[in-house]
């Protein structure tokens, strides 16, 4: 079990009103020009009561580390000598990355064969390498982090020769898809992580917050993504939305950086919080926070909405610009698109597991670079018998 620390975390800054003003499901929102007083430690009542003690409750039960094990604990025996092909949309993407180890290393159990593809983050690089994988012939593909309708034609054909696919944030349900083709889709539902993270800026900034926030808009699943935080973050009247920033992810550390510095001048401290789709955003904004003269460990105070990789446990141990994330067990989704390629080649249907949403704090880490369940390697050797 990760051991449990307490921390507290404290910061006041004065926030006046922004451009974008959200509508709000607790009280009126403030007037233009007008300013609230931002308390996170709680010196002031909440800017939205209601919205604020919901976030609370929320945010405590997902900071949970000693949740139990909840995913399959039954199902078919390894079928042997399979052959999986891993596409990553790049594997820049620390959780695209993060989930290709975890899946080379659950099929080193069965004693399957693991080839992994750069799709390098273009359409182009993608396309290339899922006709690289198509040619290989394998027994299954994994789709890593990108639309399958940007390679609709290679969907189809992998499903007319009969190769099962599974995508790791492919679609924007977990579970299997009808349209596109998919026997399962690996991922935390978008609906808890975004709403946690949102609650996680309530709930820090007790209802009174400046954010700004990160997406890749060309991923219909982060951008899902992002828009379901804004939509909760609008049930806060003490909340304001002052910059939605589209940065492709792949693009990330070319822009990322100019992005930060031009927001760090334009709103000083009305901008207390940040929300990301992704931590990468947070590694090339902290060199930009820096030259602004801002502190590690405050304001803005950053959150992650995936993927949990190493280097945002790192910066959040450190308190070096990212206060939490909402990670994906990476490894263990590795894990379990082995399992489901297993029950799909034994002819069963898909196990239906979906990992509960969780948060990570320096108070909760327990100085780990990574988040998953307790137990799942276990959970899953049973299965398998190995």
């Amino acid at each position: 079990m990760h051991p449990t620390r307490k921390a507290a975390v404290t910061a006041t800054a004065l926030l006046a009103s922004a451009a974008i003003t959200l509508t709000t499901g607790c009280e009126s929102a403030s007037t233009a020009g007008g300013s609230v007083a931002a308390s996170p430690n709680g010196s002031s009542s909440p800017g939205c009561p209601t919205a604020f003690a919901e976030a609370k409750r929320a945010v405590k039960t997902a900071e949970d580390v000693n949740a139990p094990w909840s995913g399959p604990t039954s199902g078919p025996r390894a079928v042997p000598g399979k052959t999986i092909v891993y596409i990553a949309q790049t594997l820049t993407n620390p959780g695209a990355a993060g989930v290709a180890k975890g899946v080379q290393e659950a099929a080193g159990i069965i004693d399957w064969r693991v080839r992994t593809l750069d799709g390098q983050g273009t359409p182009a690089g993608i396309k290339a390498a899922f006709a690289e994988a198509l040619a290989l012939e394998p027994d299954g593909i994994v789709i890593g982090g990108f639309d399958p309708t940007s390679v609709a034609a290679q969907v189809e054909q992998a499903n007319a020769d009969g190769i099962p696919l599974i995508g790791w944030h492919a679609v924007a349900a977990p579970g299997p898809s009808g349209n596109p083709k998919l026997f399962s889709n690996i991922t935390t539902r978008v609906e808890e992580v975004a709403k946690i993270s949102a609650d996680w800026i309530i709930a820090r900034s007790n209802g009174r917050a400046g954010v700004v926030l990160f997406t890749d808009a060309t991923i219909p699943f982060a951008k899902r993504k992002s828009d379901l935080i804004k939509k909760k973050l609008a049930t806060c009247s003490g909340v304001r939305l002052l910059s939605y920033e589209n940065v492709p992810i792949p693009r990330a550390g070319s822009l990322t950086t100019k992005r930060v510095s031009s927001l760090a001048s334009r709103f000083g401290d009305r901008w207390t919080h940040s929300a990301a789709i992704n931590d990468l955003y947070f590694d090339h904004a902290a060199p930009a926070l820096r030259a602004a003269g801002r502190q590690g460990d405050g304001a803005p105070l950053n959150i992650g909405a995936g993927d949990g990789d190493p280097s945002a446990f790192q910066r959040i141990n450190s308190k070096d610009f990212q206060a939490a994330t909402v990670p994906e067990p990476l490894s263990e989704q590795g894990w379990q698109i082995i399992d489901e390629f297993n029950r799909s080649f034994a002819g069963k249907p898909a196990s239906g597991y979906v990992a509960p949403v969780h948060v990570t704090t320096a108070a909760t880490s327990g100085g780990a670079l990574s988040w998953d369940s307790e137990g799942y390697r276990e959970a899953y050797r049973r299965i398998w018998d190995k």
